[in-house]
């Protein structure tokens, strides 16, 4: 980590602490300079950061101080509930934003993508390198069809912080989560039949529901709670749900962390109506808090949760390793995995393993989720700062992005198509729909490194969506005049 940054750290955390009240003076740039043994230049980058996340401002020639606190900016609205199962539509828009070549003059805002340039994943390398150079001809077999028994030990004792007990033969290895899920939704569902799924989500999950020919009932999710149950009962007791989708911890893209009563009270409906749980869990190592949050899994009493997961968000989605643990459907999903790829290529498993095994997954979570915390807070004092005053900004707990909502009439699809021009791409919320929904709505990402060109860019997102929402303005107001000024005409 760099040392501004870990200044800005130490020096965020005793704001937070109210070691420093509203309104205080700060310590000089000399004092910390002298303090922490770094320069001058170093404490003027932590301030600085500091001011990006609103936790300190400069008053000219007097120093830096604590400002007064500022109002949290509200919450995007929990969607409406649907009256039926639609179809997914279509996944061109999704395309779109997956094809875009990697482009240094781009600022790509729209992707899932973690930091990869983490210095620390270097010994993740160091194994990659190694197991890559040594391996020899057994590498180039078939592997077990459930995975390398080396990582799915490493995958148990992680388990066990998510709050459930496994055995390494009830995992099996996929090739990344997107995999897994797949895998549990064509071992429970056949074409036409209906899922109930949080909504928004993840938009790769509505097409692995669209490609298997499944119609979607999307169930509104709050902001801080999650799926609404009572609109997932009425769902449940009026169509023949299949399965149940949800994302409890960090969800993507609202970011919340379901309370533990909601958790209990989803397992029991699902209970109730006999229907499995598909769990996405692929950012719950990426929680702010610690302990880590448990898995709906660790609620799980009778094998109906098939837990999905992988190292793509956590560590690098080029590896292409995840997992789940299915339950009572571990045979189905077996033939799943089968079917669709065969075994995951070993190489990865293996150096993923010697990670965990070394005890270099800790430490490297621990500071990803420093990196994204403190980045989230800078990210939404930008969007405070650049958006119009009516935007609504999510809170998420874990992960690294923000789901943002303007004014209901607006148009972010239009908006990602004329941000391109100038090198910036976002993801439009409409994509996060089975059926189109959210269209007023984006995701933007805050994983790697900030420097002034990602400010830059939230700033021009900003006032592009002004400029959009002025000339709106403009035009209505021009319509209203043009028919006040119309003749009256005599009967």
């Amino acid at each position: 980590m760099n040392r501004y940054l870990t200044l800005a750290e130490t020096l965020g955390s005793r704001i937070e602490q109210g070691l420093y009240e509203t309104g205080q003076r700060l310590p000089s740039v000399r004092e910390l300079s002298s303090e922490h043994g770094v320069s001058l230049t170093t404490v003027q980058q932590a301030y600085r950061w500091l001011e990006m996340a609103g936790l300190a401002e400069a008053r000219p020639r007097s120093g830096w101080y604590v400002p007064p606190a500022r109002k949290l900016p509200e919450l995007p609205r929990m969607g409406k509930p649907n009256l039926r199962p639609t179809d997914v539509s279509d996944w061109g828009q999704v395309q779109d934003l997956l094809d875009l070549e990697r482009d240094s003059e781009t600022v790509q805002l729209g992707r899932g993508m973690p930091d990869v340039e983490s210095p620390s994943l270097r010994p993740l390398q160091t194994a990659l390198a190694r197991e890559g150079r040594h391996a020899g001809i057994a590498s180039l077999h078939y592997n077990d069809i459930q995975g390398v028994l080396a990582l799915r030990d490493q995958l148990c004792r992680l388990a066990v912080d998510a709050g459930y007990e496994i055995t390494p033969d009830a995992l099996i290895v996929t090739t990344g989560c997107q995999e897994a899920l797949s895998c549990a939704i064509r071992a429970l569902c056949s074409p036409g039949d209906i899922v109930a799924i949080a909504s928004p989500s993840y938009h790769g999950m509505m097409q692995i529901l669209k490609e298997a020919g499944v119609q979607v009932f999307e169930i509104p999710s709050d902001p801080v709670h999650g799926i609404s149950l009572e609109a997932l009962e009425v769902a449940l007791d009026r169509w023949p749900v299949k399965a149940i989708q949800v994302i409890p911890n960090a969800s993507n893209p609202l970011g919340y962390t379901m309370p533990e009563h909601n958790r209990i009270g989803l397992i029991r409906l699902a209970q109730r109506f006999d229907i499995p749980i598909i769990e996405d869990d692929i950012y719950g190592d990426l929680v702010y808090g610690w302990p880590r949050p448990h898995a709906l899994k660790a609620l799980d009493e009778d094998g109906r949760v098939l837990l999905c997961s992988s190292f793509s968000k956590t560590l690098a989605p080029g590896l292409r390793v995840g997992w789940i643990a299915p339950g009572r459907y571990f045979d189905k999903v077996l033939r799943m995995k089968y079917t669709s790829s065969g075994p995951t290529a070993p190489l990865p498993q293996i150096a993923v393993a010697e990670f965990l095994q070394k005890g270099h997954y800790p430490v490297h979570l621990r500071r990803m989720r420093r990196q994204y915390q403190r980045q989230r807070d800078v990210m939404t004092e930008w969007v405070r700062r650049y958006f119009p005053e009516e935007t609504r900004i999510s809170q998420p707990q874990g992960g690294f992005t923000l789901w943002i909502e303007l004014p209901e009439a607006f148009d972010t699809h239009a908006l990602d198509s004329m941000l391109r021009a100038n090198g910036i791409v976002i993801a439009h919320g409409n994509i996060f729909s089975a059926t189109g929904k959210y269209r007023n709505c984006m995701r933007l990402s805050h994983a790697s490194v900030f420097n002034s060109r990602t400010e830059w860019a939230v700033q021009k997102i900003g006032e592009t969506i002004g400029e959009i929402l002025s000339s709106k303005r403009e035009s209505k107001t021009c319509l209203n005049a043009s028919r006040c000024l119309l003749p009256t005409v005599s009967p």
